[in-house]
């Protein structure tokens, strides 16, 4: 039987989910950044927002599981890779 190590599991979940929130920024984190002209800056911070928010809650999600197979589906739901 594998015996898995929660705690190491969410520590590696953690730094997935940290990695797709940041794929998730980027085209907001340029509009930002660059001020680039025509784009709505409020709009981008808006939706970073949006994402903030997403995944809080996806960390709590983390926090809280109780096994591997749970991680794994948050994993998938958020399309984290290696999941």
């Amino acid at each position: 039987m594998i015996t898995v190590n929660i705690d190491k599991a969410k520590a590696i979940s953690h730094g997935l989910r940290r990695e797709a929130r940041s794929k998730e920024f980027a085209p907001h984190d340029e509009v930002i950044a660059k001020q680039i002209p025509g784009a709505d800056a409020a709009a981008a911070e808006a939706a970073r927002q949006a994402i903030r928010e997403k995944y809080a809650d996806v960390q709590a999600r983390i926090d809280a599981a109780g096994d591997a197979p749970s991680l794994k589906n948050i994993l998938v739901e958020i399309g984290a890779a290696g999941a």
